[in-house]
């Protein structure tokens, strides 16, 4: 008998003990708890911390209180692909930051936070394809960006509001604004070509400012040249002057030492060479000097006398 009632005291004990782990529940601190009577939310837990809830009557939801991302769809790239002022193309990728600030208007508007993510990203689309869709692409891609992503959050938490649903717009952002890949590859194309032309041209004016320089040059150089060849032929002409009155000068002063000087200055040149012969009478006038120191009577003028050809 006593072991009956011991078996039934452990009985009760084991589910009592499940009952009360049952019953318990830990709310971390990065998250917000909603627990639920039935399916209908009956209490709203802000802090973290150990709880109890009926067994098999309450169950317990719980939200991240942190700030979550919102990603614009990845799978289809003509998804993100809107049309802005001037019906023009552009791919856009944007995405957000929201946080649950009412768990139970959360949960009455979404019940759970993937089902969230989905309307959320919808709105993020709308909202974004609205706003764009009215702007230039140079004011997206550079001039009005941050005031655009700021119209984009601001017309976010206004629907939000509208539909009560507990959730807050933080931050939206535009990663990139690009054109469509086959619009990009004709732009390319064309930045291309124009580059191409401007190199050209370019190039072009290089090589005619190239001729022009050149032939600047060349006409320097021909003006040069000729002054030069002016004034050496000047300075060479002032020196042959010089020379011959030098000499006329030394004639006049001693006619005698000025004709032996030139005759020895004929023989120099005649007897130029290691192999020369000469063939001549050893009385002829070209000797004159040989046979006679003071030359014969009737000697020649200096100058006068031509030295004989030399047969080599």
């Amino acid at each position: 008998m006593r072991a009956f009632f011991t078996g039934i005291v452990l009985v009760v004990l084991v589910i009592g003990g499940g009952a009360l782990a049952f019953s318990a529940f830990i709310v971390d601190q990065t998250h917000k708890a909603l627990v639920l009577r039935f399916g209908n939310p009956a209490r709203v837990i802000e802090e973290p911390g150990l709880y109890w809830r009926t067994p098999f009557a309450e169950t317990v939801a719980q939200f991240d209180k942190r700030i979550l991302d919102l990603e614009t769809s990845d799978d289809n790239e003509i998804d993100k692909e809107i049309i802005v002022a001037g019906d023009k193309r552009l791919v856009v990728d944007t995405f957000a930051r929201y946080r649950i600030v009412d768990s139970l208007k959360f949960y009455k508007a979404y019940r759970a936070e993937d089902v969230a993510r989905k309307r959320l990203t919808s709105i993020l689309e709308s909202m974004m394809r609205t706003v764009l869709g009215k702007a230039e692409y140079n004011e997206i891609v550079r001039d009005k960006r941050e005031a655009l992503m700021a119209e984009i959050k601001t017309l976010m938490n206004e629907e939000m509001r509208k539909a009560d649903t507990g959730v807050e717009v933080v931050d939206v952002r535009i990663r990139r604004a690009d054109l469509p890949k086959a619009n990009s590859q004709a732009i390319f194309k064309r930045m291309r070509s124009e580059r191409e032309r401007e190199a050209a041209e370019y190039r072009a004016k290089g090589s005619e400012e190239a001729q022009r320089i050149k032939a600047t040059a060349d006409k320097e150089v021909t003006v040069l040249v000729a002054n030069a060849t002016r004034e050496s032929e000047r300075i060479r002409g002032e020196g042959d002057e010089e020379r011959n009155r030098i000499y006329a000068e030394a004639f006049s002063k001693d006619p005698d030492f000025f004709a032996f000087y030139r005759s020895m200055q004929a023989y120099k040149e005649a007897l130029k060479g290691s192999h020369t012969r000469i063939v001549l009478s050893p009385t002829s006038e070209f000797f004159h000097y040989f046979n006679s120191p003071s030359g014969p009577a009737g000697a020649p003028k200096p100058g006068a006398a031509t030295p004989p050809q030399a047969a080599h």
